[in-house]
């Protein structure tokens, strides 16, 4: 199939129903994407620019991050106009071109909604500060000190800290789960609910399909403010904050995750209904992200879809963790729908957050894109880019800088596309970058791998198409999981097809034999993907895969 065909294909999926199934969604970091005005930060019209690359790779929407009016304290996930572009990204008829050149091409667009807080440069949380009487006054998170003037409970920020703000202006202290500079709204004020709703509405209305919801479980808080309970350091991970944080070392059991949010997320799920659009939420949940998954997830009435942390952690891919991981999620998520990633603006690149060889990036991808749900790819995944090494005075993220040198932050993962090796600044702007360009990514950049017939490029695409071309994979059903020794197996099942998924996640080789009962027909040559011999065995090499249909 043609890049045409794909998109004439994809236009006709454009009004269908359930369009998210099984989609493959591309995340797209604004200010590392594109620069269109050479001030160094990438903007709308940049994307409009690269959209017909995104459209060539076979996807069938994008995601983008943040570009609504904001101080950029944490980089567009602090709001001060929901309802504007900031002037460093464009304007709103920039990103009316955005849409109607992604519709144009086939692709359906997201948008990062930060609903479970604001910028404190917001009007709402200036008025609501202003006093303890003013029309607003509920709309933000408020609470009286203790008799010794320290903050209502225990709860901590995942930036480091207190997650409570001490205001002088009403002498009470505010709730900020991220920065200070970020105060969390008031979801039990049936107001608040109202206006993040029209909201939505507002970008429904200019033709957004959907959106990402940032910290979707983070929307309520108790209302009793009661202290969280310690967390045995035995079970203490890193998928929410890194292990430095001592955010890791409580139960966050009232500070987010509560059952209110079960109620204003069918209501977020009626309003996008009416629109055939799609809402993808960000499980922050150490604890119990599958369970929050499935509870958010299933029913048919709340978010479409979820993604937890299980894979943007650093536990690397063992068959065994996979597996483990899979079953949980029949066992957790009867009913709802993943959407799975591995890397993302917030999270050291898989590449070298896991130490992968070409051989396991290329079987990683595949392993994704043979998932059950549906599947987020971040800019410059699909060309292998690792994280970059920074300095410490080229660091823009609050939270690298706080955690330095422990953690590093997110920069690394944040810096700018690389479009063209011949050009200045790969092609990203002829500006100074807002993040500095690794010269290790430089010969990755597209046009030089869209020149090598073996670069990973061509093997996401063809990952991609292979995905689109099997509808078990799409939307099917995972069946008879597997674990022997480094491979993890599975069924994808529909109606009408059953497809075995093989893969030998490790540098040995190994053997596997297919299920009994039927004749298979081995597919997925294109990925590297091994039949078997006279006796009905498949050996794998090193990373490789097995792809095979029941006739």
């Amino acid at each position: 199939m043609t890049i045409q065909q794909a998109g004439a294909a994809r236009r006709a999926k454009l009004h269908a129903g359930e369009w998210w199934r099984g989609a493959v969604i591309y995340q797209i970091y604004p200010r590392s994407f594109q620069d269109s005005n050479a001030d160094g930060v990438g903007d709308l019209l940049g994307i409009v620019e690269r959209l017909p690359y995104v459209a060539s790779l076979g996807v069938d929407a994008v995601w983008i991050s943040p570009f609504f009016t904001s101080p950029m304290k944490d980089f567009g996930y602090d709001v001060a106009d929901y309802r504007d572009v900031d002037p460093l990204f464009g304007t709103l008829a920039d990103f009316d071109a955005v849409i109607s050149t992604a519709h144009a091409l086939g692709l359906r667009v997201l948008i990062d909604l930060v609903l479970s807080h604001s910028s404190d440069q917001h009007p709402w949380f200036v008025e609501s500060r202003s006093s303890r009487d003013n029309p607003k006054a509920n709309w933000y998170v408020w609470a009286d000190a203790k008799p010794d003037g320290t903050p209502p409970n225990n709860w901590l920020s995942i930036f480091g800290g207190s997650a409570w703000q001490w205001d002088t202006s009403r002498c009470q202290y505010y709730l900020h789960n991220f920065l200070e500079s970020q105060p969390d709204l008031n979801f039990h004020e049936p107001l608040v609910q109202e206006a993040l709703l029209d909201t939505a509405r507002f970008w429904l209305d200019r033709g957004v399909d959907g959106f990402r919801l940032d910290t979707v479980n983070f929307y309520f808080h108790d209302k009793e403010l009661r202290d969280n309970p310690p967390l045995p350091p035995e079970l203490r991970n890193d998928f929410t904050a890194p292990a430095v944080n001592p955010y890791n070392w409580q139960d966050h059991v009232h500070d987010k995750t509560q059952p209110e949010n079960l109620v204003f997320l069918a209501r977020f799920r009626e309003l996008i209904d009416r629109y055939n659009a799609a809402t993808v939420g960000e499980v922050g949940e150490s604890q119990r992200g599958l369970e929050v998954m499935g509870e958010y997830t299933g029913g048919g009435d709340k978010v479409n879809m979820c993604y937890a942390f299980e894979f943007l952690a650093s536990e690397p891919l063992t068959a065994e963790w996979v597996g483990g991981v899979l079953a949980d999620v029949a066992e957790k998520v009867p009913d709802g729908w993943a959407c799975w990633a591995f890397s993302n603006h917030d999270v050291t690149r898989h590449i070298t957050r896991w130490h992968l060889s070409p051989g396991a990036v290329r079987a990683h991808a595949t392993l994704l894109l043979c998932l059950r749900g549906s599947v987020c790819l971040y800019q410059g995944e699909e060309l292998g880019l690792p994280e970059a090494e920074l300095a410490f005075e080229d660091l823009r993220d609050p939270y690298g800088i706080r955690f330095w040198p422990e953690y590093k932050g997110r920069d690394g993962c944040r810096t700018p596309m690389v479009w063209r090796a011949d050009q200045v600044n790969a092609g990203f702007s002829t500006g100074v970058p807002w993040l500095p360009i690794p010269p290790a990514h430089v010969h990755h950049a597209v046009e030089s791998e869209e020149h090598a017939p073996e670069a990973l490029i061509h093997h996401y695409r063809r990952a991609i198409a292979f995905r689109h071309a099997h509808p078990a994979i799409m939307r099917g059903t995972l069946e008879s999981l597997g674990v022997s020794g480094h491979v993890l197996h599975f069924e994808r099942v529909v109606p009408g097809e059953t497809l075995f998924c093989g893969f030998n996640l490790s540098e040995e080789p190994a053997e596997l034999r297919l299920p009994e009962g039927g004749r298979w027909h081995t597919v997925g040559s294109e990925l590297n993907s091994a039949g078997p011999g006279s006796d009905g065995v498949v050996h794998l090499g090193p990373w490789q895969v097995c792809l095979a249909v029941r006739r």
